[in-house]
């Protein structure tokens, strides 16, 4: 890749990676219609530890109460409402992270076609729309008991298909069951987190086997870039939803899922 298109590929994956409209869909496009090299595992890395270390970042003060939490509930005896949620990430996390290593990569290769990432970013961003509607959005992460934390969890592991959207797919969820939309976005980055860490970690391991050179300074630019564009992605999503609802990204999926199958009616994309 040119310094220019790892740009472009580490912003549009740090934006993707946390709004409800799938990176599937967005990082399919400069290859198919531009004729892009593929990005390649060592950027894929870079740009997985860039988004990972953004919202580590951004979620840095829950993160220290998470921990401190998780100490408190598990060897002083002492429950506490932040030593339960950091129980219910860890937890929530297996249905996704064991069928991603069971499946290895193979929804990826078999699924990630044009036609199912344009199917599956309409019918997503409709539920999407469904669960915003609801009127009883009120809920709070303190209300979550763990059964509703595995049922976002099992929604996540969808998010392997691609074109489905990970952060959209548990918002959606979690706003199905009630809660209100910025608890539903909280829960979901805190929830991204160790997903995002093992995928990255089981990427790193593949990459130190397979990689006869890494080219250090794309790898650079491409943590550096996803950072700052996943970072100021979360600010400025918790601040819409507070006033706006998902309402602009459930419009702008749809518009996305009708070029999409447009571009493979026409034969631009395969």
């Amino acid at each position: 890749m040119d310094w220019w298109q790892a740009v472009i590929l580490a912003i549009i994956q740090g934006l993707t990676e946390f709004l409800p409209i799938s990176s599937s869909a967005h990082l399919i496009l400069p290859s198919e219609l531009f004729g892009w090299p593929d990005q390649g595992l060592a950027f894929d890395v870079a740009v997985h530890v860039g988004t990972l270390l953004a919202v580590i970042w951004y979620f840095r003060k829950d993160i220290r109460q998470l921990i401190k939490g998780f100490i408190h509930t598990t060897f002083l005896a002492n429950p506490n409402p932040d030593g339960k949620l950091a129980w219910f990430i860890g937890l929530a996390t297996i249905p996704a992270g064991l069928l991603g290593l069971f499946l290895n990569g193979s929804v990826e290769e078999y699924l990630r076609h044009a036609i199912v990432i344009a199917s599956t970013t309409v019918i997503f961003g409709l539920l999407l729309l469904y669960a915003d509607n609801k009127s009883n959005l009120r809920k709070t992460l303190t209300d979550m008991p763990l059964s509703q934390a595995i049922f976002i969890g099992m929604a996540q592991a969808i998010a392997l298909i691609p074109g489905t959207s990970r952060s959209g797919i548990t918002m959606t969820a979690a706003m199905l069951m009630g809660y209100e939309r910025n608890a539903a976005a909280r829960f979901s980055f805190l929830l991204s987190i160790p997903l995002i860490l093992l995928a990255g970690g089981y990427k790193a391991v593949e990459l130190s086997v397979t990689a006869d050179h890494i080219p250090w300074g794309l790898i650079a630019l491409g943590i550096t870039t996803s950072a700052i564009s996943a970072y100021i992605c979360i600010y400025f999503f918790l601040k819409m939803i507070e006033k706006l609802s998902m309402l602009p990204f459930v419009i702008y999926r749809l518009a996305l899922g009708a070029f999409l199958f447009l571009a493979v009616w026409v034969g631009w994309i395969q």
